[in-house]
Formats: structure tokens, C-alpha cells, sequence
């Protein structure tokens, strides 16, 4: 282990370098993947494990969307529940489907946002509660475009609980669901 200083080149990154490695599967594993745990001053509830252009990027939507979409409520944003990140996996775990994005360290979820007060609010109950409903929407539409794919709870059956970031680039451009 490396220290846990900053990485990607970003003071605001906190977390350790790793060596490349593959997975078990053909398509898994990172060329040079980052373990991180702060993002923003933000905490993430499990060092997460992603290539930089994820990291920066996730950094990009907290500065952007996530931040100033809780600056006014419970003293603002602390931390973010991870439900995935790095996993030499197929889509939604389903066989024969293609190689998830988790599998490339391209991609993240989020199942909670902590705020500064300890208030959790998760996505699921978020997603339709009428005091946060606003703020999802918000949080979602702030990661379409900056993602490669966003998928949130009205995407499918499989992301009703989190929402998933990844940074793949498609020839069709983004996917927001």
C-alpha cells in the first residue's frame, strides 16, 4: 500500500494508487486503478475502487450537483452510502450479458447521501418522498451527460435502490434513465 495521500493528480482526491491488475473474467480489472475514500471533502462508506477519469469525474458531479443540491439541508452533504464500485461482474449480474462497467472501474452507486446533521437520505425512499423529491431529481439530472450512463431508480428493476454512474462513451451518447 502506497500512502493514503491524494490521487489523479487532484489534492481533492484522497485515497492510494494500486497496481494494474485483471479479473477473473476476460474485460475485468483496471490499468491504473485508485482506492479512494474522500471525494470533495465528501466520505464514501467503503474505499471505492475506480480508474481516474471516474474519480475526477464523481468529483466533478459533487462540486456541480450534489454539494448545492444539499447546501440547505442538514448543513449540507457529509458522505455517500455505497451500494457498488469495482466488480468483475455482467450486467446486473445476469449471464451472458455483457461485461458491467463495474468490471472496468468505470462505474459507481449510490444508495445514500449522510448529511452533516446524520441524516440519511437513501434513493430509494428519496426518489419519491415530497421533501426530497425535488433534490433527486436534481442529483440525477446533474450526472446526465457528465456519466457516460446514469441509471436511476425509474430505469429498471435492478436500480431501484441506487443510482449508477459510469463513464463508458457510447457512439449514441449518454444513457439517463
Amino acid at each position: 500500500m502506497r500512502d493514503r495521500g491524494a490521487v489523479c493528480g487532484d489534492w481533492t482526491i484522497l485515497g492510494e494508487a494500486q497496481k494494474s491488475f485483471r479479473g477473473k473474467y476476460r474485460g475485468c480489472g483496471i490499468v491504473e486503478p485508485v482506492r479512494i475514500r474522500m471525494v470533495s471533502d465528501v466520505f464514501l462508506s467503503q474505499f471505492a475502487l475506480m480508474d481516474c477519469e471516474t474519480a475526477v469525474t464523481l468529483k466533478t458531479w459533487l462540486e456541480n450537483s450534489a454539494k448545492p443540491a444539499f447546501a440547505d439541508q442538514g448543513g449540507g452533504l457529509k458522505g455517500l452510502r455505497l451500494s457498488g464500485h469495482y466488480a468483475c461482474k455482467t450486467q446486473n449480474n445476469q449471464p451472458r450479458a455483457r461485461i458491467s462497467e463495474h468490471a472496468r472501474g468505470r462505474a459507481i452507486d449510490i444508495s445514500s447521501f449522510i448529511l452533516m446533521d446524520g441524516t440519511v437520505i437513501t434513493v430509494r425512499d428519496g426518489w419519491t418522498a415530497e421533501d426530497t423529491i425535488d433534490v433527486m431529481y436534481e442529483l440525477h439530472a446533474g450526472a446526465c451527460g457528465l456519466f457516460g450512463t446514469v441509471l436511476g431508480p425509474d430505469a429498471d428493476r435492478y436500480h431501484k435502490g441506487h443510482f449508477h454512474f459510469d463513464t463508458a462513451r457510447r457512439g449514441n451518447g449518454p444513457v439517463c434513465r
